[in-house]
Parts: structure tokens; C-alpha cells; sequence
């Protein structure tokens, strides 16, 4: 979708691009060989300008580049081109308070290969693994994981970042991660129902008693939630170009989801259910 866009050239804003692409003009290369009669002499060379920037950033995988000049409502455009160097990313923490609270673990995914982080552990491991990716694709990240990832380690995550909180609000589906995956029709089997404020309850039960079933719960938790990523970023990416002229050519096909090897224990779940949500 990258080497289709125009919308990121000074001058040139969604509208402009989509009559750009109803005259055939499709992407970067057929916009420099066509008359530009109805732009202004000030648009043409800010256009070739960007447009030259544009190749060299894509040919040297420079995603920091094109995420600094899109709108943040385009971001999801680079996703094709920098799937192969994307993190799906989640945390869950003790709390929503930076300040007073932790990350318990962390999961990662990219594509291929699942990756735990747990406190206690192996946590900071993540910092470095993280540097090795390009794109991270988050749900609520902005305001959330990243954030509270940068302020816990005391370090800057420079990614591109894609947030799905945000892309798929605007395809009309809001809310939380978990309605948004119950309307595509995604199910989280044993962990149905078992949320943020479970996730908790789930740390302090290995906390105090040292019950590795516990762990192992929390991490399956966590690992849902970033395999769940990946479905719904391929969902969206289609969603958003299906009505472009050149859908047929991006569009991507929706990935197997992979095999979790953590699963959560079911008497457990439900023990802290009735311990902690029907006074059982």
C-alpha cells in the first residue's frame, strides 16, 4: 500500500489521492510519468521530491521514516511492506498506575516465533530482544503498553507503531480487544471471560503461593492476546484497501494461527472465579 500512496506529499490529501487513483495513477512510478497539468508548480516538486524520498526510504526498510510522515490515522498503510519486521506486543501489569505498579510478563510475537517475558525472570531480556523489530502492532499500546513499557525499564521504544485500538474504531468496530475478537468471531475457549483485572489475580496467586499453574495461566493469557494481533491486522489491513482500485493486488491472506505452547489450567480458573467473583 506504501508505494500507492500519495497522501503523505504536501498538497496532496485523501481526496486528491483517491481522484489521483481514479485516473489510473496508481502509484509512486506511473505519478512520475504522467502530466501534472492540474498541480501547481509547487505541488510537482514537492511531490517528486517526496516521492524520490519515498523509494529510498522503502528500498533501505526505513519504517521510522514513513511512520513520521503519515497521519497517525494511516500508519496501518506500511504494514505489507514491514510485516516481516513487525512485534505484536501486550503487557499485563499489576495495576494501570505507572508509578505504583509492574510488569508481571510480557508477550511477543512476530509472526513466527512466540516470545515470554515473566518478572522475575527473564523481563529484561525483552529490551533487547525488542530492538531487533521494525513495526510494533499493539491494541491500545499508545496510551497503554508502550508507555508503561518506556517508563518501567527507563528506555524509548523509537518503533513505528501500529495501533488497532485506533484502526478498527475507525471500520466501525469498538471497544475492547475482547468484543472486538468476539465480533470477527475469534474465541478464547478456557480463558473466556478472564480479563485485565484476572490477569492480576492470577500474578498474586503465584506471588504468594508459588503455584506454577498460576504462571503458566497468566502467560497463556498474554499470549492470546498477541497471536489475536496478528488475525486481526490482517483483517483490518484488508478491510481498509477493499475499496481501493488495486485491492486485489494487496490484499493478504488472513495467517494460520500458530500453536500456543502454554495452556491455561481450568480448575484453577475457576477457583479463583468462585474465590474471587461469587464468594466461593
Amino acid at each position: 500500500m506504501l508505494e500507492n500512496t500519495f497522501c503523505h506529499i504536501q498538497g496532496i490529501g485523501p481526496r486528491t489521492e483517491k481522484r489521483l487513483w481514479e485516473a489510473n495513477i496508481h502509484n509512486w512510478y506511473s505519478f512520475l510519468g504522467w502530466p501534472k497539468p492540474s498541480f501547481s508548480a509547487a505541488t510537482v516538486t514537492a511531490a517528486s521530491r517526496t516521492i524520490a524520498a519515498s523509494i529510498t526510504a522503502l528500498a533501505a526498510g526505513d519504517a521510522s521514516w514513513f511512520y513520521n510522515c503519515l497521519n497517525a490515522g494511516e500508519h496501518w498503510r506500511m504494514f505489507k511492506q514491514f510485516k516481516h519486521k513487525t512485534a505484536y506486543i501486550d503487557i499485563e501489569t499489576t495495576g494501570l498506575d505507572r508509578g505504583m505498579s509492574i510488569i508481571t510478563t510480557i508477550a511477543l510475537y512476530d509472526g513466527k516465533t512466540i516470545f515470554t517475558y515473566v518478572n522475575g525472570e527473564n523481563l529484561e531480556r525483552f529490551v533487547d530482544d525488542i530492538a531487533a523489530y521494525d513495526l510494533l502492532v499493539t491494541y491500545n499500546g499508545k496510551s497503554f503498553d508502550v508507555p508503561f513499557i518506556e517508563s518501567f525499564f527507563d528506555i524509548r521504544l523509537p518503533h513505528a507503531h501500529i495501533d488497532l485500538r485506533y484502526v478498527l474504531n475507525s471500520l466501525g468496530f469498538k471497544g475492547g480487544l475482547k468484543r472486538v475478537e468476539k465480533r470477527f468471531g475469534i474465541s478464547r475457549n478456557e480463558l473466556e471471560g478472564v480479563d485485565g483485572y484476572f490477569a492480576v489475580l492470577l500474578w498474586m496467586e503465584y506471588e504468594t503461593r508459588a503455584d506454577p499453574r498460576a504462571r503458566e495461566t497468566l502467560i497463556a493469557y498474554n499470549v492470546e492476546d498477541v497471536v489475536n494481533l496478528e488475525l486481526l491486522m490482517h483483517y483490518a489491513y484488508n478491510q481498509k484497501i477493499k475499496d481501493t482500485p488495486f485491492a486485489q493486488d494487496l490484499i493478504m491472506a488472513i495467517p494460520l494461527r500458530p500453536e500456543v505452547p502454554y495452556a491455561p489450567d481450568v480448575d484453577l480458573v475457576n477457583t479463583i472465579r468462585r474465590r474471587f467473583f461469587t464468594g466461593g
